[in-house]
C-alpha cells in the first residue's frame, strides 16, 4: 500500500480552510442556538471533529454508524443502519454532517429517518465531498464542502477497506488495492 501513488485532490490546507467557510455559514444560520451535530461513522470523524471545534453555539454531538459500500470501490446500492440510536431530537435543531455524497441513497436514508422519527427544530445535511455526478436520488446537501467528480477518494475519514483514513489529504488513484 504504497501511499506514493495516490494523487493529492485536496491538501490539509484546502479542507480546513473550507471547513472554515462552512462554519462561518453554519454560525450565522443558527444563531448561536443549541445543536444537535450527528456524525455518521466512520468516514465522518474527522470532517466532523474539525467542523464542530468552529462552531460557535451549545452543540451536542451524536455518532451514528452506517455502510453501504462493504469494502469495495463502489457502494452496493443498500444503506445498512449498523447502529442509528439517538437521543429524543424533538424539536432540536440537528445538523447531520457525512463524509460524502454520491448516490445520495444514504443520505435519502437519513433524512427519511429523521423526519419519520423526531419533528425537529430544522434539520440540515452537510457533506464534505458532493458527488453530483453519481446521483440518483433528488437529495441534496445544504452544505457542502467540494464538488467531486467520478473518483474513488480516500484520505481525511474516507477508506478503502478500512485503509487511508489517518491520511490529512484526501487523494485518489485510478487502481485500488495500492501495490
Amino acid at each position: 500500500m504504497d501511499i506514493k501513488k495516490l494523487k493529492v485532490l485536496f491538501t490539509e490546507e484546502q479542507i480546513q480552510s473550507r471547513i472554515k467557510e462552512l462554519s462561518d455559514e453554519m454560525n450565522a444560520f443558527y444563531k448561536g442556538e443549541e445543536v444537535y451535530a450527528i456524525c455518521v461513522l466512520k468516514g465522518a470523524v474527522m470532517f466532523a471533529t474539525d467542523l464542530v471545534k468552529n462552531l460557535n453555539m451549545p452543540l451536542k454531538m451524536e455518532f451514528i454508524r452506517l455502510s453501504s459500500y462493504n469494502g469495495g470501490t463502489t457502494t452496493s446500492g443498500k444503506v445498512n443502519a449498523v447502529d442509528i440510536s439517538l437521543p429524543d431530537l424533538n424539536g432540536k435543531n440537528v445538523l447531520i454532517i457525512e463524509d460524502i455524497v454520491d448516490t445520495g441513497l444514504t443520505a435519502k436514508f437519513l433524512l427519511d429517518f429523521m423526519n419519520c422519527n423526531f419533528h425537529t427544530k430544522s434539520t440540515k445535511f452537510c457533506s464534505l465531498l458532493d458527488k453530483k455526478i453519481k446521483r440518483v436520488t433528488e437529495v441534496e446537501p445544504d452544505y457542502y464542502g467540494f464538488e467531486v467528480d467520478d473518483k474513488f477518494l480516500v484520505g481525511y475519514g474516507l477508506d478503502y477497506d478500512g485503509y487511508y483514513r489517518n491520511l490529512k489529504y484526501i487523494g485518489y488513484s485510478d487502481k485500488f488495492p495500492l501495490e
